[in-house]
């Protein structure tokens, strides 16, 4: 899965800026900076935001799971606020809430 962006226009940015850094021309701080300023921010999420945004995606936890490639128990888990989702799934379910589950498909 490659990066995604909050804009297009942020996109070009980015990726120009990445060219300047792996020329040598930008510092990796501020490399670090674009980073922050283009790619889609990550936000905790709630046990209620994961079911809101499941049954918003109508989808069983067998197949949310499955589009997140993670077990239905662990969404489950997820749901009741015995684990938090950190990390790959975490971007992933921030993607599915801002572009559907299409996104992850």
């Amino acid at each position: 899965m490659g990066k995604q962006y909050k804009s297009g226009a942020l996109a070009a940015a980015h990726e120009a800026a990445l060219g300047l850094a792996e020329a040598g021309v930008m510092s990796k701080k501020t490399m670090r900076a674009f980073d922050e300023m283009c790619l889609t921010p990550v936000a905790a999420m709630s046990p209620e935001d994961i079911r809101a945004l499941r049954l918003r995606e109508n989808a069983s936890q067998a197949v949310f799971a499955r589009y997140l490639n993670v077990t239905a128990g662990l969404v489950s888990q997820w749901e009741r606020g015995e684990k938090r989702p950190r990390g790959a799934s975490l971007k992933l379910l921030t993607l599915v809430a801002k572009n559907g589950l299409g996104a992850v498909a």
